[in-house]
């Protein structure tokens, strides 16, 4: 069966349920049906609130069409300046670890660009999952466990690029958050400690040990807590630095390793 073209009554409908770009949902929905029932029922989980990349399969990411499972954490169009960030230090043959990962969009995107070793690692066993898919193009090695225990050991000293998009919403704040990323997105994803930088502090602890001599540590943060991540950064031993886009409303803080 045929899957027809976005109708008014899909626009109207997505349109009903608060989906401020209904236009352009109803044309993603209708792309991305296999036929006619499909498009009904994915059309009836995004009015019931399930987020667009979760009904679709997948998300934009940086030009590259990323598989995004239901309990994996949406990637974010503001990330993509941290991807930026990063290619601008890039070298082809570069060692780089996307560490807690998520969907491994970080890595694919810079492996998309560069000719690198990739390296990705997450807590979550559906991330994994995920990410493997994502990641297989580029011969991507993806393990699971708690940040750099899931590692390979002989990486310890090589990472010459490691991105780390940690959770950053303070604990009390998750409640302020989008229902679509409150109410379907792992908590551990989003939940940064009482401050937001709880993980932050756990990743930049161990950067100096798993860094190359004048590797580079990308995360992103708020406004906020740029510059206490930045001291973060500094108090373990790397050369940190804030780099702001302000139409994306993006912070990156970058650190560099020079022992």
């Amino acid at each position: 069966m045929s899957v027809p073209t976005s109708s008014p009554d899909l626009i109207s409908r997505l349109r009903a349920a608060g989906c401020v770009f209904a236009e352009d949902e109803a044309a993603l929905i209708t792309s991305t049906a296999r036929d006619a029932a499909d498009l009904e029922a994915m059309t009836e989980r995004r009015v019931s609130g399930v987020p667009l990349e979760y009904v679709l399969g997948w998300a934009s990411f940086c030009g590259l069409r990323i598989a995004v499972d239901p309990g994996v954490f949406i990637p974010r169009r503001r990330t993509e300046f941290l991807v930026a960030q990063a290619l601008r230090v890039t070298a082809p043959g570069a060692v780089v670890v996307d560490l807690g990962c998520g969907s491994g969009a970080l890595g694919a995107a810079i492996a998309a660009e560069r000719n690198v070793s990739l390296y990705a690692a997450d807590i979550e066993p559906a991330a994994v999952r995920c990410a493997a898919r994502n990641l297989k193009p580029w011969q991507g090695a993806v393990s699971q466990g708690d940040l750099y225990d899931a590692l390979p050991a002989e990486l310890r000293g090589r990472i010459n690029i490691l991105l780390s998009n940690v959770p950053y919403v303070p604990t009390d704040e998750i409640r302020l958050l989008p229902p679509e990323a409150r109410l379907y997105e792992p908590q551990i994803t989003l939940d940064g400690g009482p401050d937001g930088l709880t993980t932050l502090r756990r990743v930049a602890a161990g950067a100096a040990d798993w860094l190359a001599p004048g590797g580079h540590l990308f995360v992103e943060m708020s406004d906020q807590q740029a510059p206490l991540a930045q001291a973060v950064l500094t108090s373990h031993g790397l050369v940190a630095e804030i780099t702001v886009d302000e139409e994306l409303g993006a912070n990156v803080v970058h650190g560099t390793y020079l022992p």
